[in-house]
């Protein structure tokens, strides 16, 4: 069971991510699916003001929120004020049973072929056949707290895109890990610049789950670059040289770090001598290609 704090950093997370996708998804279709897996009455009230916030971008569309909960029988009085004041093109589901009922509901929805994000708070292990109905096919992205890795089980399950961290509370209290998986590498910019900016504004540093050593980064103010530079350079002895996109794209899926700070760990080892750029001077671009100097 999450604690009180965790709850709300993973409603701050599902309020920060929803708001980049839900408008994003509309744009490119006429219907899309919010389904909410054991994440508790505090984070399906969230999404759903969040949605009827949207209800401009609403017209002529159809928004299906899915809640999935063992207490959904406490949802409607937590949640009716909410729903009434929600435009007539947002249907909700308030659904009984824990989050391993997600193929189930997500069937029961007509959500096959439509964009669709799913935020699930597993209390156990993860199963392919709740990702698998999570990927939606091409179509699904995926935002899971869950107690361990679940990267491998992303990748097979469909996601290309797969990144976690371990948020670890003031207190030191580990709070599981975030799993995100996508197909867009603008959501997986997103989802990490708000885990960011909720980290700095709850105090919560991150680790990488796949660091025997544990090592947490400080996210508010400017992080040390330290890290990320030498796993840059070990990427670019690995992998050889390497375009700015691809750099980034590592950076995401393999550290704790954003996108940007990929550009600064590059400028800081051009500066330093130790790699090489296609240009001599003028903005790094992303099809611009990295090689080790040495």
């Amino acid at each position: 069971m999450p604690t009180d704090r965790t709850t709300d950093f993973l409603r701050e997370l599902l309020v920060r991510q929803l708001t980049t996708w839900l408008p994003a998804a509309l744009h490119r279709s006429r219907r899309a699916t919010v389904a909410l897996a054991g994440t508790g009455a505090g984070s399906a009230e969230a999404a759903l003001r969040l949605v009827a916030a949207h209800a401009d971008q609403l017209r002529g569309r159809q928004v299906t929120v899915l809640v999935l909960d063992d207490n959904a029988a406490d949802l409607p009085a937590r949640l009716g004020s909410i729903e009434a004041e929600l435009p007539a093109e947002v249907t909700v589901h308030l659904l009984p049973g824990d989050p391993y009922r997600l193929p189930v509901a997500v069937k029961a929805a007509g959500a096959a072929g439509a964009p669709l994000f799913s935020f699930v708070d597993l209390p156990g292990a993860v199963t392919p056949k709740l990702l698998t109905a999570a990927t939606n096919g091409r179509t699904g992205e995926l935002l899971l707290h869950t107690g361990g890795s679940a990267r491998d089980a992303l990748v097979s399950a469909g996601f290309p895109l797969v990144a976690e961290v371990a948020p670890v509370l003031p207190d030191g209290e580990a709070a599981g890990v975030i799993a995100f998986g996508s197909r867009s590498d603008r959501s997986l910019e997103a989802v990490r610049d708000a885990l960011w900016v909720i980290g700095a504004d709850l105090d919560v540093h991150y680790r990488d789950p796949a660091d025997p050593m544990g090592a947490t980064v400080d996210v508010a103010g400017d992080p040390d670059l330290e890290p990320l530079i030498r796993e840059l350079l070990a990427e670019l002895r690995e992998g050889g040289s390497r375009p700015v996109t691809e750099l980034r794209r590592h950076t995401l899926t393999a550290t704790v770090y954003r996108a940007a700070d990929a550009n600064r760990a590059l400028a800081d080892l051009l500066d330093a001598g130790e790699v090489r750029r296609d240009r001599e001077a003028g903005r790094l671009a992303g099809d611009e290609i990295i090689t080790l100097a040495r």
